[in-house]
């Protein structure tokens, strides 16, 4: 047969299939490359995800919406002074972590699993019944002049008092604290390191995922849903 008789691949329809086998094949191969780098990771950091992206500025300007941060189980390299595996502003003067003292650590208010986890820097260490006032800034008590008038004060229970960079108060006073003292259970990890604006990419997902979530409900329900 000679070369103008051979049939071409268009000719029974064969042209696509190699070319399907190695897109299939790329996908397979980058998802891999995805979900092992993201073993190592969990592997360094022993939390999952160990990879978090910031959905506010109350961090900012050391860590800023957007964001893409990495996460390690704090008893892991634990600083100096640390008390169960966190070191806090107040002891740790020399122990700068995203350009201030102390570690920022990510945690779930009261022990909430289901919320949204905040991520604000550890400032004190408060033990049960104690009176914190006097240790406090007094900039991040709001108008409280005395332990009396002070939300968490005296500690309900051992924890940490926390507070954004960017925030004006603690995140445990005022008429609508945002969590209790942390309890150390409470603690996911600390933050170790950030990859600016990484986490658009991550936050952009979640947002289409509730949009999808809230237009299901609405077909599903018939009522207006609105969207965070």
């Amino acid at each position: 047969m000679s070369g103008d008789d051979r049939p071409s691949a268009s000719d029974d329809g064969d042209e696509d299939g190699p070319g399907v086998l190695v897109y299939v094949t790329d996908i397979v191969g980058s998802a891999g490359a995805v979900l092992l780098v993201g073993l190592l990771l969990f592997a360094v950091s022993g939390v999952w995800p160990p990879l978090v992206a910031i959905e506010s500025p109350s961090m900012d300007p050391h860590i800023e919406k957007g964001d893409l941060v990495f996460v390690m189980e704090e008893e892991r390299f634990a600083g100096a002074n640390a008390q169960d595996g966190v070191v806090t502003a107040d002891r740790g003067e020399d122990y700068v972590r995203f350009s201030r003292p102390g570690d920022v650590i990510v945690y779930a208010p009261d022990g909430n699993n289901q919320t949204t986890p905040i991520i604000h820097r550890a400032m004190l260490h408060v033990e049960e019944g104690e009176n914190w006032y006097d240790r406090a800034d007094s900039a991040a008590v709001g108008v409280a002049d005395n332990c009396r008038q002070l939300t968490n004060c005296p500690a309900p229970h051992d924890g940490f008092i926390t507070k954004g960079d960017n925030n004006a108060r603690y995140d445990q006073v005022g008429s609508s604290p945002i969590s209790d003292p942390v309890r150390p259970a409470w603690v996911v990890g600390t933050a170790e390191w950030r990859v600016p604006l990484l986490g658009e990419i991550r936050l952009g997902w979640n947002q289409a995922a509730r949009v999808s979530a809230a237009e299901t409900s609405v077909d599903a329900e018939n009522t207006t849903v609105a969207v965070a």
